[in-house]
Formats: C-alpha cells, structure tokens, sequence
C-alpha cells in the first residue's frame, strides 16, 4: 500500500503529469468562460454558435480526410458552444506563414541535395507500376532511387541492434541518430557505451529524440548526460504547457545513421522490449533494414532537415555529403532502394498513398505487418477491392496489445476485412511491432509508419521502398514463416462480439482521428 501511494506521488511530479494538468486546467477555464458568458447574455450565446457553425462549414469545405472531418463535426455537435474552439486550437491543420515558408524551404532543399530519379526509366522495363510508384513518391517528396548496393533485412530486433553496434563501431566522419522512445537499460547502456567512445575519437555524434515519446522513460539528468560526453542532443518538439495543436506532430522515426554511406531504419526503438530483453507485452516481433550505399544519404539530409528545423541551427548539407565515405560494396545487390520521409506539415499523405499504390497495382498477393490497423473508410476499401479482385491479401496484427481501445478499434475492422476475403492474423506469442508491406516478388516497404490516422496524418515518419531487390524476398520470407506461429481469425471469431463491445467500437470509430 504504502508503495503504491508512493508511486502516485512520483508520478503527480512529474513533468507529464504536471504539463497535462495545466492544459487541462486551460481548457477547463476555456470551458467555464464560455459557458458562464453565454449563460449572462443572450449574445454571447449566440456568438458562441456561430463561431461553431462557421467552423463546421469551414471543416467541410477543406481539403481533409472525410474521417478526420467527420470526428471534428461529430464532436462539435456535442459541444456546440466549446467544439468550434477547440478545433481552432488542436484540429485547424492550417500552417502559419512561418511554417509554411519553411515547408517550402525544405522541399526546395531537397531538391537542391538530391540527384534527379535516374533509375526510375530503368523501372518501366520490368515493371510500369512499380516506376509510377517510384516517380509519384519522387515527385512528391524530391527522393530519388538508388541502386541497393547492400541492404539487409533483420527479421528480430535484437539482430539489427547487434549489428548496429558493429557499424557503429566503424564510425568515421559522423552518427545521428533519432528516436521516438529511448528508456534506460541494457539496450541503452550498450549503445551510449559505443557512442561516447566515437565522440572521444572525433566522430561527431547528433542524438535527437521524441519529448513526449519519451517523456515517461528518460530519467533526470538525461540530455546533460549526453552532452558532457561530447555529443550533441536535442528533444524534438519540447511537450510545453500551452494549448496548441502543434502538440500532435510527433517525431516518430527511428533512424541511425553512420557517415552518410550506412543506415538503419524500422520500428526499433531504444528500449529494453524492443529486443525482447525483458517480456512487456510477449514476445516482441520487430522488423528492420540496414541500408549501405548512397541511398543512406536520404536519411542523413532527412535527419539535419529536422535537426535544423527543432533547433533553428544552419546545417551545411554540403559538408556532411562530402564527408560521406565511398560505397565499400564492389557491384550491386539487384534491384533499387528509395528512401523518403513524411511530413504533417506539407498536407500530402505520402506514405499512406504509397501503401495505397501498392495494393492497387498488386496482381498475385500483398502482405502487411502492422501493430495497429486504424484504417479509414478509403483504406479498408483498397484492401477490400483487392481481395475482391483474386489477390492473395494478408494481415499480421498483435494478439497481445500495449493499448485497450486501439486494439478494440483493430479487431472492429476484421469482419469486413475477412468477409471480402483478406485473411487477417494475430501474432500468437506477443506483440507485433514491425510495419512491413510486400507484394508481387517485387516491392515492398519497411518503415516507422504504422497503419493507424497518427502515423499517416500527425507524425514526422520515414520509409524505405525496394523494387525488384532481394531485400523484397526476404521481407516475404519472414511473414510466411511468421504465419506459422500466428493464429488466424476466423469470420465466425470476427462476429462474435457482445453488444456491449460493438457500442465500445462504435464509438471509438467515431473518434478513432483523434487517438
């Protein structure tokens, strides 16, 4: 007992906790001036509405996904004197001048540090779907193909964190690494170990991380740590005390970079779990790549862009690319690697499209991996269609799960799903974190993107797309034999829910843009 009210007393101390409540005290005294200065005067009141009913038909005549309208209309129904407001303070998506100039900055940086799609003409000779990907994800972000001179596809996370701390040790020039979760432990002690041996040699060492991703699990003392280690620091989007929707743009990547030539990207964060050191949630299954080459450039201008963006430094890109040391690969693995990242900020959905792209144009199969499967109605449709169509369309989800309601939300898409014909799976022996997409023997993705509106809508995230690589095989490979340890969700399973259950759905659909 006495534990535990120590516990509750540690934990009302702590920043989280102590920034949530001011915002909520904030809405709260939002709340009661609005309700009390309508209750006074009969103008106010209906001012008040009108704010709501102009908002309305502002939400509706935007540019936004019908879900995320939806849920914004729904909940100022239910609030019409305060609905209009919050949507002005956390829901208007609208950028600010400042914001949008930099928006465009960064796409004509981009363009600038990047080399022209070369390889996409290359693409039309075996496949015009998989060029028309490669040139809409060019067009839409400035990332070109490269050549996949060597990339390797880790199947568990505990194998690319072994083979991290190799590359790591081979550092030259410069690491960055960025991540939405960092927590203490084994995995976080071996890594800083490496890290500031490099710093001590010379390497210049940038770590950049999520605040409140990892407000619950980076102790006091964290950032000053790493800097009296010589290494530079930074929390991305500071969790501060103000309402404002900035809040939900999240930095969800988890990217390591290594002299500009070496790179490693998946759903792998740093935290003890992620490679199955200690059991959280069962067995934890996580995927991820590490690319040699030039491509690993991408993530390394993807990486200062944001540096540059959370800290406002000037960051010479030209300097960083020289440094880049030469692919030490003789020849080519086969086939191509591009690697992109998304952004909330310039309103183009790119990684959803490009799932969506793939599922479109599939002809034989497509499988997907993902933890959380909050889809809208044009996403399950895609699916739907496909199946429909004769493709071989199968899910991986957790059977175990880190959050009740998305996994509630998660299990409520089965049943359309399966009676359309997708076969839908849960991983038997724990939690399902990898985002993996593969189709057809000749693309697919491997990212931090999940298939949830945070991810594709409110998130930072990055991907790296293969075609007709043997990379594409090896994600394949790894969900086939993953299926023989899933369990596989029947129709009659996907219908039998109380009633109680399916209103619980009901309504976290409703909401499920905000979750």
């Amino acid at each position: 007992m006495l534990r535990a009210i120590k516990a509750v007393f540690s934990f009302m101390f702590k920043r989280l906790f102590l920034v949530a409540v001011i915002i909520a005290g904030q809405m709260a005294f939002l709340g009661f001036f609005i309700f009390f200065a309508s209750q006074e005067t009969f103008y106010a009141y209906i001012f008040f509405n009108l704010v709501s009913f102009v908002v309305v038909m502002f939400i509706v005549s935007n540019n936004e996904n019908p879900s995320y309208k939806i849920t914004w209309i729904i909940a100022i129904l239910l609030l019409p004197l305060l609905g209009g407001f919050f949507y002005i303070i956390f829901g208007n998506k609208r950028l600010p001048d400042r914001l949008r100039n930099i928006t465009s900055k960064t796409h004509a940086q981009t363009r600038e540090n990047m080399p022209p799609n070369m390889y996409e003409q290359n693409l039309w000779d075996s496949s015009p779907g998989l060029a028309l990907q490669c040139r809409y994800v060019y067009n839409m972000s400035g990332y070109p193909a490269w050549e996949d001179h060597f990339s390797e596809y880790y199947s568990l996370g505990e194998a690319m964190f072994e083979s991290m701390l190799r590359e790591l040790e081979k550092a030259e020039h410069y690491i960055f690494m960025e991540y939405f979760i960092v927590a203490p432990g084994y995995m976080w002690d071996r890594l800083f170990e490496v890290l500031r041996k490099k710093a001590d040699q010379g390497v210049e060492v940038r770590f950049m991380f999520d605040d409140l991703g990892s407000i619950r699990t980076i102790p006091r003392g964290f950032e000053k740590r790493i800097r009296e280690a010589g290494m530079k620091t930074h929390a991305f989007n500071p969790f501060k005390p103000h309402m404002n929707s900035m809040l939900n743009h999240r930095d969800h990547r988890k990217v390591c970079v290594i002299d500009g030539d070496r790179a490693f990207v998946g759903g792998i964060n740093i935290a003890d779990e992620y490679i199955n050191r200690y059991e959280k949630y069962g067995h934890w299954k996580d995927t991820g790549v590490l690319i040699r080459g030039p491509a690993a450039w991408g993530f390394a201008f993807m990486f200062l862009q944001l540096w540059a963006f959370s800290t406002k430094d000037e960051v010479d890109y030209d300097a960083y690319r020289q440094q880049a040391i030469p692919q030490r690969e003789e020849g080519s693995k086969g086939g191509y690697v591009q690697v992109f990242g998304d952004s909330p900020l310039d309103r183009v959905n790119l990684t959803q499209s490009a799932y969506h792209n793939i599922i479109s144009r599939a002809t034989k199969y497509v499988y997907i991996t993902t933890p959380y499967l909050v889809i809208d109605y044009e996403t399950q449709s895609i699916i739907c269609q496909a199946a429909e169509s004769g493709i071989d369309v199968r899910i991986i989800t957790p059977y175990h799960y880190d959050r009740w309601y998305i996994h509630i939300l998660t299990r409520g898409h089965y049943a359309k799903l399966i009676s359309s014909g997708v076969r839908v799976y849960e991983y038997s022996p724990g939690f399902m974190h990898g985002k993996t997409y593969v189709s057809d023997d000749n693309v697919c993705m491997v990212g931090t993107s999940n298939m949830d509106f945070r991810s594709l809508f409110l998130h930072f995230e990055c991907s790296a797309a293969f075609y007709d690589s043997d990379t594409v095989l090896a994600v394949r490979d790894d969900f086939l034999r993953c299926l023989e340890i899933c369990h596989e969700v029947t129709r009659e399973e996907s219908l039998r829910a109380p009633l109680w259950l399916r209103a619980v759905r009901a309504v976290l659909r409703l909401f499920a843009p905000l979750l």
